[in-house]
C-alpha cells in the first residue's frame, strides 16, 4: 500500500507543474481562417486535440476567429492578432493564411495547416527541423490530385475533356494548375479550367463547363468552395456532370465522389501542436505532421441520375459509400 501510493504521489509530482501551467491563466489564439466561419467539425477536432493538452476553451483558453473568403483581407488580420499580443496564431486552410500570420511577426508562435509544400514556399526550413517560430500541418495537394484525377477517370472511363474548378486568389493556384495538366496530360486526356472565387464566378465557371462540354469535373481544393459546396454540388448535378471532390462534406451534401485526407485528423493534430506550444515547446523543435489517414468516399444516390455504373474496383477500394 505504502509504495502504491509513493507511485502515485510521484505521478501526481510529474504532472501536476504541467496541470498548473495550463491554468495559471487564459490564452488567446488567433485563428486566421482562410474562408468563411470554420466547420463545426473543424473546430471540433481542433478542440479535441487542445484538450489532450490540457487546454478547454472557456476555461484555460479562448479562441478568438477572423475569418475571411477575401484573402487579400488576411494580413489586417494576423496584424490585427499581433497588436492585441495573442499567445498564439494558427493559419488555417490556405498558404496565404500562413503567409501572412509569417509576415506579421516572427516572434509569436504560429500553427498552420493547408495543403501547400511549406519548404518550397518559405513558410520553414525543413520539414524535421521547421526554425523560427512556425510549425503545423500539411498535407501533399500534388500527390493528391493526381490520384483524385484517377479516381474520376475510373468513374468515367470515356471522359477525355476534364474540367478543373480552381481559384485563382490562392497562391497555390499556379501550382495545383501544373500539377493537374502534367497528370490529365499523363492520362491522355484534356483540361479545360475554370477559374471561380464567389458565388456568381462558380455559377459563370459551370455554364462554361457546360458549353465547353466537360465530361467530368475535378473541383480544386480551396476553403471557398468547401463554405459554397452546396451551389456547387447542386451545379454540377443540374449540368449532369459527374465530379470528385476533395473533401467528404461535398459527398454529405450529395456530391458524387471524394477523395482526401481525413480532414479532422489534420485539425485535432494542430490542436495538439496549439497545446504543446502553450506548454513550453519551440515551433522550431516540432516536426512539421502530415496525414496517415485518407478516404474514399461514393455516393450512389448521385450516381443514379448520371447513370453511371461505379466500378466494382472502385467500390472495393472506398473507405465510406453513401446509398
Amino acid at each position: 500500500m505504502q509504495r502504491r501510493g509513493f507511485i502515485t504521489l510521484l505521478g501526481g509530482a510529474a504532472i501536476w507543474p504541467l496541470a498548473v501551467r495550463a491554468q495559471q491563466r487564459v490564452h488567446v489564439i488567433g485563428y486566421l481562417n482562410s474562408g468563411s466561419q470554420p466547420n463545426p467539425s473543424t473546430l471540433a477536432a481542433l478542440r479535441a486535440g487542445l484538450g489532450t493538452m490540457g487546454y478547454v476553451e472557456g476555461r484555460n483558453i479562448t479562441i478568438d476567429i477572423r475569418a475571411t473568403e477575401q484573402y487579400g483581407e488576411l494580413p489586417a488580420y494576423a496584424a490585427e492578432f499581433v497588436r492585441q499580443k495573442v499567445d498564439l496564431i494558427f493559419a488555417w486552410g490556405t498558404l496565404n493564411a500562413a503567409l501572412a500570420a509569417k509576415a506579421a511577426t516572427a516572434t509569436i508562435p504560429i500553427v498552420f495547416a493547408n495543403g501547400s509544400d511549406p519548404v518550397k514556399s518559405g513558410i520553414i526550413a525543413s520539414m524535421n527541423r521547421p526554425g523560427g517560430n512556425m510549425t503545423g500541418v500539411t498535407y501533399d495537394n500534388s500527390g493528391i490530385l493526381k490520384k483524385r484525377l484517377e479516381v474520376l477517370c475510373q468513374l468515367v472511363p470515356g471522359a477525355t475533356a476534364i474540367g478543373f474548378l480552381n481559384n485563382p486568389t490562392i497562391l497555390t493556384s499556379s501550382q495545383n494548375l501544373a500539377d493537374m495538366d502534367a497528370a490529365v496530360g499523363a492520362l491522355g486526356r484534356q483540361m479545360s479550367v475554370l477559374n471561380a472565387s464567389s458565388e456568381d464566378e462558380i455559377n459563370s465557371a459551370f455554364a462554361k463547363a457546360a458549353e465547353l462540354k466537360v465530361d467530368a469535373l475535378l473541383v480544386g481544393p480551396n476553403p471557398t468552395f468547401s463554405a459554397r459546396r452546396a451551389q456547387i454540388v447542386a451545379l454540377a448535378a443540374h449540368y449532369r456532370i459527374p465530379a470528385n471532390y476533395f473533401s467528404r462534406v461535398f459527398c454529405d451534401a450529395g456530391g458524387l465522389s471524394s477523395y482526401g485526407p481525413v480532414f479532422e485528423d489534420v485539425d485535432r493534430q494542430a490542436g495538439i501542436y496549439i497545446g504543446r506550444i502553450l506548454n513550453g515547446e519551440k515551433p522550431a523543435d516540432l516536426p512539421v505532421q502530415q496525414p496517415t489517414k485518407f478516404e474514399l468516399v461514393l455516393n450512389l444516390k448521385a450516381a443514379k441520375p448520371l447513370a453511371l455504373a461505379i466500378p466494382p474496383t472502385v467500390m472495393a477500394l472506398a473507405n465510406d459509400i453513401i446509398e
